[in-house]
């Protein structure tokens, strides 16, 4: 065999796997929605249909946002939380090319694609920095850059993260049980379920998520490492959740319907609180919160998009304090909620609120 039909072998070209049916189930076929660029229709029609495509994450209350943190070209802003960078990419927009923004993500391995597909829009490092820095550490950031007009913080978690298996957010599909923003620091869901007791397991469930079966579900999970078989994976913890609730007394002779969609909504709070646990949500939210009127200018404002009873509690109590100390000039008395047509759009939209302050 000569060198050239060798070299033809080593380059041959590799199919690409076949784009199964209208919507791929498995995320490492779903090539066109990974590829937002190229497939645009394809996205659209995701979208349309009222989901979020694999890899992407729609940016919620957008025209509420902007309409309260009103931005002027020159301003300096701060996106805490960058994620996909939808929200950051429409406050760009409304600098005009004059000012920055500053955008903070835990997440090392989405805040470079991020910064990368901003870029791409004609968002450099001119108009842009991003940083990868846990959102509790605004001051430090703020000592470095300055003070800023104008901060945003979404508390949810980016769909990119859900969606993907290999993160271990979503018992949707199988993967291992890791729940990390930042997976390269501290112990996986899994791990912290080795550690703790049942009884923490259970007061978990309860604090962080108000799960009415904490006590079953606890109990399931740790005979299940008393037998030697432990929680690993996205899919052991669902079928935990499931043997728990179907042996409770409430379900023991409810239909297959009525099991499972109650076994969901355990599911989606036993994860959330395992994820506000590993993730020390609580506790960064109140670390950012305290620092929120040393890190904005006079007169500037932010607004917090939160998702659960947890965190809207503790920027309301936050937030009154701050007025009550004569710090914040203004706050929002009641919650602001994306409008119908958004949540019908966008399903993960329904549990959102705003509360938004302005600073002396």
């Amino acid at each position: 065999m000569n060198q050239n039909t060798e070299n033809t072998q080593e380059t041959q070209h590799k199919r690409r796997v076949r784009y199964k049916g209208t919507y791929p189930k498995k995320f490492n076929e779903k090539y066109k929605e990974l590829n937002p660029q190229k497939y645009g229709d394809t996205i659209a029609k995701v979208i349309r249909k009222g989901s979020t495509p694999a890899g992407m994450h729609i940016s919620i209350m957008v025209k509420e946002i902007l309409d309260f943190l009103q931005i002027q070209p020159g301003q300096r802003g701060l996106d805490a939380t960058l994620g996909y960078g939808g929200h950051t990419s429409k406050m760009l927009e409304c600098l005009k090319g004059e000012g920055h923004i500053y955008g903070l993500d835990v997440d090392p391995i989405e805040i470079v694609k991020t910064t990368k597909r901003l870029a791409d829009k004609g968002f450099g490092q001119d108009i842009l920095t991003t940083v990868n820095t846990n959102f509790a550490n605004i001051d430090e950031v703020a000592k470095e850059y300055g003070t800023f007009d104008f901060i945003l913080a979404d508390l949810g978690v980016s769909s990119m993260q859900i969606d993907n298996p290999e993160r271990g957010f979503s018992y949707k599909t199988d993967g291992p049980l890791d729940l990390r923003l930042n997976p390269q620091k501290g112990v996986s869901a899994a791990d912290r379920l080795r550690e703790i007791t049942k009884d923490e397991f259970e007061w978990m469930l309860i604090e962080n998520s108000d799960e009415p079966y904490a006590s079953e579900i606890a109990k399931e999970v740790f005979e299940l490492a008393r037998k030697g078989k432990n929680v690993d994976t996205t899919k052991d913890l669902y079928n935990a959740v499931y043997e728990a609730l179907s042996k409770s007394k409430d379900y023991r002779k409810a239909s297959v319907k009525e099991l499972k969609e109650a076994v969901k909504k355990s599911c989606q709070r036993t994860f959330q609180a395992l994820r506000i646990d590993v993730n020390s949500e609580f506790e960064v939210l109140e670390q950012f919160l305290g620092k929120l009127p040393g890190v904005l200018s006079s007169g500037g404002r932010v607004a917090v998009l939160t998702f659960h009873s947890g965190e809207d509690r503790m920027v309301k109590k936050a937030f009154k304090q701050f007025y009550k100390e004569g710090l914040f000039r203004e706050i929002s008395e009641d919650v602001v909620r994306p409008s119908a047509q958004e949540c019908n759009a966008n399903p993960r939209a329904r549990s959102t609120k705003m509360r938004w302050a302005v600073k002396v």
